[in-house]
């Protein structure tokens, strides 16, 4: 097996201080916007940029919740693999509220498709956004565009893109490792 440094440390940070400015850029205050970072590596993402948001941007009103989308997922059946769910924890209303869904990799949108399903329990949003670190643009299976994105790859085939986050794996980097 080997991989591919596709993000260093350094272009990670970059990345998320333009996401963040362009998060700033459509919703400003975020008084109606509300972040949902997807269970479980999308709230690495998510928290990242709340962080950015309140620290670096001042702004106050960030509201951040944690989507877990196991038991909504097409495959949740299919798969011999035991599932272990995530905890879901929104404390906050997404009716009438602009939502931006938060995960680390797009790749075929069926999480997306996942969490789509799954926030309905939630409330009606007046919209939905997407943001992603890194979009695998090749063998979607869903037509699912992110509105933001940091890279796109064209990782094919047996390719995976590995992200990892300092806070759970030691360092920020993204890997294409090639299986």
């Amino acid at each position: 097996m080997s991989q591919k440094v596709l993000l260093n440390a350094v272009e990670v940070n970059i990345i998320l201080n333009r996401l963040a400015c362009q998060l700033i850029e459509n919703h400003e205050d975020f008084i109606d916007t509300v972040l949902i970072g997807i269970q479980p590596r999308g709230t690495f993402l998510a928290e990242r940029l709340k962080k950015l948001l309140v620290e670096e941007y001042n702004i106050e009103a960030v509201k951040l919740g944690y989507l877990d989308i196991t038991f909504y997922r097409d495959d949740f059946r299919r798969n011999e693999k035991i599932l272990e769910a995530n905890t879901t924890q929104i404390d906050f209303v997404v009716e009438n509220k602009k939502v931006v869904f938060i995960d680390d990799v797009l790749y075929t949108g069926r999480s997306i498709n996942a969490a789509l399903t799954a926030i309905q329990s939630f409330g009606r949003p007046l919209e939905i956004e997407l943001l992603c670190l890194i979009d695998r643009r090749f063998r979607r299976h869903l037509p699912i565009q992110p509105n933001y994105r940091g890279r796109q790859v064209d990782a094919i085939n047996e390719e995976k893109v590995k992200v990892s986050w300092v806070e759970n794996d030691g360092e920020d980097s993204v890997f294409v490792v090639n299986t």
